[in-house]
């Protein structure tokens, strides 16, 4: 019987099925990395659905005093949309803290962005016991975490045949070359391989030629050469006979051209879909933000280039963002290309072109959330030079796959009898290669980018009661002036917040006391006052300003005890007894 369970905890060992830490003997602690993580993970890979699933379930069971798992709802297809909230559940309730909302792979094919909101979320949850820093942040912060708000078109992306660029959008059957086959199937892999590459065939009057140094590669020949090889495009067939191969695409819309802020029809932003959020995921993105007030700071992870983006998208909605909500924007991007060597920090219509009804754009624009917008990776990261193509070899993605990889990114060119070209020959580089992070490289990735997602969510407000002083007026009367700090560098409110009111006032108020007047002091030293005369006890303030403060004042009753209470959505729940 001994025998038996030993046999059987080793198979169940074998196949991973056991889950357990290592012999803390046999461990020592890198600087910045948790010890001996209660959940194992590896981030050298991706992860399908049901890989993010076991991920998320497993951070919820090993730290219940941290992490908890919900969903915001389902797919398209019916799958999750995890929501994993991390905090220090004994510092208060999520709901009274500021919050910073994460979310990735909104684009299918932009597979990383899901790696690094789920390291984020076991980044914070691994080390909280062992980094000071983590243990303060969690203690006035919530983050909301979803690993992926596009999870049908990932799991297409992983699992059906693709380019490296294939699918972005969700899951729309579509099949439009006729061979009773949809775009769920994937495309046409003609050597069953999982990976759509490239087609070339030998022409005498081809344009193109193998590059000695590197065989797998194809270069276009000078003006006064002949070529070998003419190329063909993508791999695939013309199922139809209408001289198009592959026509099956990724349905009919970009889910990042959906969002409710400046939306226009497909006829004049191309990907449009029907009319604002009429994607389901990008609803429950959307509702799940409206009935969480409290998000005061946002990220979303795109590939690639290596670019910290904010808005505007379009030139036309340029006068949303003014001047001092752009000096935090700056103040924080730039940070962030120190902390993510080969990014630059960019804003969208300026530096790339304009886009309507983006993400980006919904959470700032409707919302009054300071929002980066980060396209993962960068070339730059092959040999830590040039990036984005600037200063880089034309043959970068070649070099750095035979001498780092070994090759593994490329399928190698094979002969194939195709029934419209005849002799050809397919191959070129993989799916998961020249857009997705290398394994070796993703964790290091995952690990910058948070950095600069923590450094954002510091910078939410921070709000503390710093004083409180009373003077006697006589007659039984006691004037009480508290002032309310806030220490980081956002305000309470956006100027975009402002402007439109999205959220209530910022509540100040005295519990305890008998409450004859309230009044806003606009100038101390002055004795410049507005007095709000409507309910005094609660005062409402439009803003406390990122690094800076306000007072307020009251006129009481002689009271034993009281308190002073702020609550501000965007800034959380603090007080302070007197």
């Amino acid at each position: 019987m001994k025998n038996i369970k030993n046999i059987l905890f080793l198979f169940l060992l074998t196949y991973g099925i056991v889950a357990q830490a290592q012999d803390a003997n046999g461990v020592f602690r890198a600087a910045g990395s948790p010890e001996n993580p209660k959940v194992s993970v590896s981030w050298n890979r991706y992860y399908t659905h049901d890989g993010i699933t076991d991920i998320c379930k497993k951070i919820a069971a090993a730290h219940p005093q941290l992490a908890k798992l919900g969903s915001i709802g389902k797919s398209t297809q019916g799958r999750e949309m995890w929501v994993l909230t991390i905090t220090d559940f004994s510092k208060g309730k999520p709901e009274n803290k500021p919050a910073f909302y994460l979310d990735g792979n909104i684009h299918s094919n932009e597979i990383q962005g899901s790696e690094m909101a789920l390291y984020t979320a076991w980044y914070l949850t691994e080390t909280f016991k062992d980094i000071a820093y983590i243990k303060e942040l969690l203690a006035d912060r919530v983050f909301y975490i979803v690993p992926t708000i596009n999870p049908d078109a990932r799991d297409n992306y992983m699992k059906a045949p693709n380019t490296p660029h294939s699918p972005r959008s969700g899951m729309v059957p579509v099949d439009n070359d006729r061979d009773n086959k949809t775009n769920e199937d994937g495309f046409d892999d003609l050597d069953n391989d999982g990976h759509i590459t490239m087609m070339i065939r030998k022409s005498p009057t081809g344009r193109f030629k193998r590059d000695p140094n590197h065989p797998g590669r194809l270069m276009m020949v000078k003006s006064d050469e002949m070529g070998e090889y003419e190329m063909l495009g993508n791999e695939g067939l013309d199922n139809d006979g209408d001289g198009r191969v592959n026509e099956d695409g990724e349905g009919f819309y970009d889910p990042n051209r959906d969002w409710g802020w400046k939306w226009q029809p497909n006829t004049i932003q191309g990907g449009a879909y029907k009319y604002p959020f009429s994607i389901i995921e990008n609803r429950n993105v959307r509702d799940f933000v409206m009935a969480h007030p409290n998000i005061a700071g946002a990220q979303s992870f795109h590939n690639n280039g290596g670019m910290i983006l904010r808005g505007p998208g379009a030139e036309e909605d340029a006068s949303t963002y003014n001047a001092e909500d752009s000096r935090i924007y700056d103040a924080i991007g730039k940070k962030g290309e120190l902390l993510i060597p080969g990014y630059r920090y960019m804003i969208v219509y300026r530096d790339l072109y304009s886009v309507f009804g983006g993400e980006l754009d919904w959470f700032y624009g409707g919302r009054g959330i300071y929002t980066f917008t980060n396209e993962l990776f960068t070339s730059y990261m092959y040999f830590n030079r040039g990036g984005r193509g600037e200063d880089g070899p034309p043959d970068e993605h070649y070099e750095f796959n035979q001498n780092l990889l070994f090759g593994d990114a490329l399928v190698p060119w094979k002969e194939f009898n195709h029934p419209q070209y005849g002799k050809i020959e397919i191959g070129g580089f993989k799916k998961n290669f020249t857009r997705a992070d290398p394994g070796f490289l993703l964790e290091s990735d995952a690990h910058r980018n948070m950095s600069f997602c923590l450094y954002h969510a510091y910078h939410m407000p921070k709000l503390s009661v710093e004083e409180i002083s009373e003077k006697n007026l006589g007659n039984g009367l006691v004037e009480v002036t508290a002032v309310i700090k806030n220490e980081r560098m956002m305000p309470t409110h956006a100027s975009q917040d402002l402007k439109y009111k999205i959220e209530r006032p910022d509540y100040i108020s005295i519990e305890g006391a008998s409450v004859v007047a309230g009044m806003a002091v606009t100038n101390r030293d002055l004795n410049i006052t507005e007095e709000q005369k409507n309910n005094p006890a609660v005062l409402e303030i439009a803003n406390i300003p990122g690094l800076g403060s306000v007072t307020v004042r009251w006129v009481i009753k002689t009271a034993k005890g009281y308190t002073i209470k702020v609550d501000s959505q965007k800034g959380g729940v603090v007080s302070k007894q007197k």
